[in-house]
């Protein structure tokens, strides 16, 4: 296991043109469900959620592949790398509400190692994009497939819907699982390991 040096800097800041037009079509929005944007409660808001939308959809402007390429480390170890319980934060893409939970992704090295903090730094840099749960999985199989050329990569995510609690079905407790896997993790022993190490309670 290693601990790496941040290389890949994460800056906050929002555009101030794409703050501006934002701004505008939710001032509009918000006259349309019929409350008053000249309202003193309302006045900022219209710019509170354009910077707010950006911050939740910052995925789009980093690259998932450049961060894991930040800390790659040459290293004789072939044995599953597991990073569980990362948390998730995303938009449904159908409704833009939120969803969350966990991701637990794994990997087996084939001469090279990624810092571990890079993995969940991948989850959240496609986390933070308008998603489905079912490709944002997938995102991050092939993400660490591509670039690390492991012998194996495994990402369950467990997640909660708000579009299924606030709205439609409106169900409370519901969640959703969903799985991929690659190489080595397509044999059902090795599957069975991880899903094992992952639902221990190791701390």
């Amino acid at each position: 296991m290693n601990t790496d040096t941040e290389h890949y800097q994460q800056i906050e800041c929002f555009n101030d043109e794409k703050t501006k037009l934002l701004s505008q079509h939710y001032r509009e929005i918000i006259r349309l469900l019929g409350e008053d944007p000249g309202r003193e409660g309302l006045l900022s808001t219209p710019a509170r959620v354009a910077k707010s939308m950006q911050f939740m959809t910052r995925g789009y402007t980093q690259d998932p592949k450049e961060i894991l390429r930040s800390a790659l480390f040459k290293e004789d170890y072939r044995q599953m790398v597991i990073v569980k319980d990362i948390e998730i934060y995303s938009l449904c893409e159908h409704h833009l509400l939120p969803f969350f939970g966990r991701a637990h992704v794994a990997y087996i090295p084939n001469g090279y190692i990624t810092g571990l903090s890079k993995i969940a730094r991948v989850v959240e840099a496609f986390a933070r994009r308008l998603q489905l749960q079912e490709r944002l999985t997938r995102d991050i199989k092939t993400c660490i497939q591509e670039t690390l050329n492991p012998l194996g990569v495994a990402v369950v995510i467990e997640a909660r819907h708000t579009c299924m609690v606030m709205r439609g079905v409106q169900k409370q407790h519901s969640v959703t699982t969903t799985s991929d896997f690659s190489g080595a993790f397509e044999k059902l022993a090795t599957r069975e390991e991880f899903i094992r190490l992952i639902s221990n309670n190791f701390h």
